[in-house]
């Protein structure tokens, strides 16, 4: 008959003692019960270290939808007890399942399965699952294992002593090792992190697991015992369970143990929550809520606590209060144009991010971006299609540096911006038109911080702005650039000396102007160059500054790379650079085949005459400017070179300097950043080196630095040791922050930081 054979299923209807069909023989029955029990799901087991590559999945072998394929060396049944017995490389098929055993025996009458010795179930995905004995009843809906273990999503190894099916939906493992780890069959190899327990229940309906005794291994060695862990399934996209908490040891809050619990409400929402237990203080509570609606999300974070004020140290003082923050957003779409947002950012303590290490607060989340340690909340409301843009926003800020001082930080509502470009060209040229509007309401003025409070200046102002530039090649290879803009300004001011009520003042601004440039383009074999000159002449009948209209908008001011070939360089609007112009320049850039690159900007603004009322800082308030160099270099694949000149005008000194480098490489990863400004625009000299890495000695192990030098000082500094696998990250991190920020002075601290796959793996 061959080795191989099918048939539909019947029992055999001989009568005897025993009936035997030598090599192989057929019966439906068993392997029905067999490929069913195979087709229970994923029961959650302990590690019997199942093979590194486990069996693929049996071919189609031409079955038809209800039919089976078994194989055995020899078949056995017995009509007096009802017991069918396969053994010898047994092996059964039934809708693209596969069960493979050393035997089967097979009740007619219980309609009981058992399947024993290097047993292996193969699913249709590839999905391979061993056990040394398995017994099915005859529905297939109860039954238990022993000595199972299998391989789930992400790589997860799981094995138990003895595992039981309760019901289609629940399986219950006992003495189990859980661990997405590599480890050898013969348990050569200790996995770097796994989940001794007891029991654990899966709940494939829910899809969660249930870890009851557990303890959390790294290196073979327990670290955390939790009578009850909850966990998500790894075949689960987002399911509620435990994150992996973090352990801090500082001198402001002691012993510091995070541990967040997410929740899954429903599959549009979910919620993270945070209790942080510290030793020297009281507990802090962090949640954040996110919500995904059809039209747009929603994230508010939040956190809380009720203690007294207390200092680096840890030694509280004062009262006991409220201490709380709130970091919200929401961005909708009404329609194919319309949007809304808004941003929802306070605090009822200005250090309460710094006394409790809130990870993440000053990003940006909404339309508009405030400095740094500023908050910002804000409403906004925007319309754009392809020619078109619209915004309407209200804006309020909270400083927290220890200079601010809130009553002088404006209110900002309205704030109308508007863009419009016409779908054709007009005259050769792209023809835009903008307009702005903004009302600032200052409760008090910042000339008066420390004396008798002065009223702050109000101001209202409204822009309407016309924009024409063209291009125009030529033969020889020149390009011109021509450009004209026109713009009106009309302003309301109160609060300015002698001004009762109010004053208003309206200006005007034409520029026409065009840029001249001549593309030099040179290619060798493997690298081409690049040379532009550039030249840039403009003439504006620019209206003088008026001293009354208040400079809210237009505080960083500087001439770099980014602006110089801009006719009107200031970000903002209350302050207008323009005049008589030539800017002389040029860019480059060499570009090798293999992808390095390296790209330079040069040039310099002859002014007609000099400009108090831009700031000296800027690099542009002479007629002559600063000298601009920048350049970026590619070297090699993964590292990135870059530096920004300003030279003064006069005698050459560096006005400005930024420079750096960053690299990403299989082992190293991370920058250098050095910033020296003479004169900044605070008024204090800047001169800080910014430095994060880390860099990995072995194929584990490595180290993590990050480092803050201000004027020669460590103003913050970083480093940890680092140890990652396939499966952990494990980091001790030692911090140290030398800044005076109110009642904190100098902190230290150890973090300790795990990420283990699977398990609470940081969302």
């Amino acid at each position: 008959m061959g080795r191989f054979a099918q048939a539909e299923s019947k029992r055999a209807s001989e009568r005897g003692s025993w009936t035997t069909l030598t090599r192989k023989g057929l019966f439906a029955g068993v392997a029905l019960c067999l490929i069913a029990a195979a087709a229970h799901g994923k029961p959650l087991s302990a590690m019997a270290a199942p093979p590194k590559a486990p069996p693929t999945p049996a071919p189609d072998d031409g079955l038809e939808a209800n039919g089976f394929y078994l194989e055995a060396d020899s078949l056995l049944q017995d009509q007096q007890t009802h017991h069918v017995t396969a053994t010898g490389e047994v092996e059964a098929r039934y809708k693209g399942r596969v069960i493979r055993a050393d035997s089967l025996d097979y009740d007619t009458e219980t309609g009981l399965v058992t399947a024993t010795g290097h047993v292996q179930i193969v699913q249709p995905n590839g999905a391979t699952q061993f056990a040394d004995k398995i017994t099915l009843d005859k529905d297939m809906g109860e039954g238990f294992a022993a000595g199972f273990s299998t391989r789930l999503g992400q790589n997860v190894k799981i094995a138990a002593t003895r595992t039981e099916r309760q019901s289609p939906d629940v399986t219950v493992l006992e003495n189990v090792i859980y661990t997405p780890c590599e480890a050898c069959v013969a348990g050569h190899r200790t996995p770097t992190w796994s989940i001794r327990a007891k029991k654990v229940v899966e709940n494939k309906a829910k899809k969660t697991l249930t870890f009851q005794h557990a303890v959390i291994q790294v290196l073979g060695v327990g670290v955390l015992y939790f009578p009850k862990l909850p966990a998500p399934d790894p075949t689960a996209d987002r399911k509620s369970g435990f994150l992996v908490p973090q352990v801090t040891v500082s001198g402001i809050r002691g012993l510091s143990y995070e541990q967040p619990y997410y929740q899954v409400i429903s599959p549009s929402q979910d919620i993270t929550i945070t209790p942080q237990i510290n030793a020297r203080v009281n507990p802090f509570l962090i949640t954040d809520y996110r919500a995904r609606f059809y039209s747009g999300l929603l994230d508010i974070r939040a956190g809380y606590t009720y203690d007294r004020n207390f200092t680096s140290g840890g030694d509280r003082f004062g009262p006991y209060s409220n201490h709380a923050f709130v970091l919200g957003s929401g961005q909708f779409n009404i329609n194919d144009v319309w949007s809304w947002g808004f941003t929802a950012e306070r605090t009822s303590d200005p250090l309460i991010f710094d006394k409790y290490s809130i990870p993440d607060v000053f990003v940006d989340r909404g339309l508009y971006v405030p400095d740094d340690r500023r908050l910002i909340s804000q409403f906004d409301a925007v319309r754009q299609d392809q020619n078109s843009y619209l915004s309407i926003a209200a804006i309020s800020i909270q400083g927290l540096r220890t200079t601010d001082v809130q009553s002088t930080i404006p209110f900002v509502a309205p704030l109308i911006e508007g863009r419009w470009e016409a779908p054709d060209p007009i005259l050769g040229g792209r023809l835009r038109l903008t307009g702005s509007a903004v009302v600032l309401t200052q409760e008090q003025s910042q000339a008066t911080v420390g004396a008798p409070l002065e009223p702050g200046i109000d101001s209202r102002r409204g822009t309407i702005e016309a924009n024409w530039q063209s291009s125009f090649t030529f033969s020889n290879g020149l390009r011109v650039q021509p450009f004209l803009d026109a713009r009106t300004d009309l302003y309301n001011v109160a609060g300015t000396p002698n001004d009762n009520p109010s004053v208003t003042i309206p200006r005007g601004f034409g520029v026409i102007g065009a840029t001249f440039s001549y593309p030099l383009i040179k290619q060798q074999t493997g690298v081409t160059y690049i040379l532009e000159p550039i030249v840039q002449a403009s003439a504006a009948n620019v209206q003088r500054f008026d001293p009354r209209i208040p400079d809210l908008d237009s505080t960083d001011f500087e001439l770099d790379p980014t602006n110089l070939f801009e006719p009107n360089r200031s970000p903002g609007y209350d302050i207008y650079e323009g005049g008589q112009a030539i800017t002389v320049g040029g860019r480059g850039s060499v570009i090798l085949d293999d992808g390095r690159t390296a790209d330079f900007i040069f040039g310099r603004r002859f002014g007609a005459q000099s400009d108090p009322n831009i700031p000296a800082y800027s690099g542009l308030q002479p007629a002559l400017s600063d000298y601009v160099l920048g350049a970026d270099v590619t070297p090699i694949d993964g590292m990135r070179l870059f530096a920004n000149l300003r030279l003064n005008s006069g005698d050459f000194d560096v006005n400005r300097l930024e420079t750096g480098v960053s690299f990403k490489m299989p082992r190293v990863d991370g920058y250098v950043a050095y910033l020296k400004e003479p004169v900044a625009p605070n008024g204090q000299p800047l001169n800080s080196l910014d430095l994060h890495g880390e860099a990995f000695f072995t194929r584990h192990w490595g180290v993590t630095s990050y480092a803050i030098i201000d004027s020669g000082s460590w103003r913050e500094q970083q480093f940890g040791l680092v140890y990652r696998d396939e499966c952990i990250r494990v980091e001790v991190i030692y911090r140290h922050n030398e800044t005076f920020n109110g009642t904190l002075g100098p902190t230290t601290s150890v973090v300790l930081r795990l990420s283990l796959a699977t398990i609470g793996a940081t969302r």
